[in-house]
């Protein structure tokens, strides 16, 4: 190398350097982990986990009832409920959201003020503009996650608000329930297509542990 481009080199060096230390220094927000259908907390805990072993401070709640029983509008409230009962009043807080999970923090972020608590919101195969396979279920939170329900289309109204968070959606061409699989892509969000083999393994499988890190850490 020639010597004039050493001072250069070393300044360029010690930038890097520095940024790569703050980026491993700054402070993390807390992450709240929502699961999908007829799943509860467990579900997530694996990811959890990986997350605290990271240095995130990483919970899970469970939904209830978690089979569409209730509107995801009625799970939504369950959110909001234990945002407020477990972080301290104006603490931002990061959302991970798996399936119907993410259609329930939808309505948070969109109705119940979650807006305003959440910077970085990364969903997992999540359904944003409904699946298929929810006319199967004659219940009314299927209904909800139905192509063309009111439910969405009350969302998609001002959808344009997501675009205020950091907003990742996770997507796989091999999902069999969420159908099409691309109904998980958004305008709002960095989508990224990952592929796969099945819906339940967006939450188990090591490469999407990885990612959802990486994501936060934006």
């Amino acid at each position: 190398m020639n010597r004039r481009l050493f001072p250069l080199a070393a300044a360029l060096a010690a930038v890097f350097a520095a940024r790569v230390s703050a980026a491993e220094t700054a402070p993390r927000n807390p992450v709240l982990l929502i699961h999908g259908i007829k799943d509860d907390a467990r579900k997530m805990e694996p990811m959890a986990r990986y997350l605290r072993a990271q240095g995130w401070d990483a919970k899970t709640m469970s939904l209830r009832p978690s089979w569409g029983q209730k509107g995801l509008d009625v799970l939504a409230g369950q959110v909001a409920q234990f945002v407020g009962e477990n972080y301290a009043p104006g603490e931002k807080i990061d959302l991970v959201a798996f399936s119907m999970g993410g259609l329930v923090t939808r309505y948070y972020l969109q109705r119940l003020g979650g807006l305003d608590r959440v910077q970085r919101y990364i969903t997992l195969s999540v359904p944003h503009r409904g699946t298929l396979l929810a006319w199967l279920i004659p219940n009314d939170g299927c209904r909800q996650m139905r192509p063309g329900s009111a439910f969405l289309r009350d969302l998609a109204s001002d959808a344009h608000r997501l675009a205020q968070l950091d907003c990742t959606s996770f997507w796989t061409p091999l999902d069999t329930i969420i159908v099409p699989p691309r109904s998980s892509v958004i305008p709002q969000a960095r989508n990224e297509r990952i592929v796969i083999a099945a819906h339940p393994l967006m939450v188990w499988q090591p490469a999407m542990h990885r990612a959802v890190a990486s994501a936060l850490s934006r």
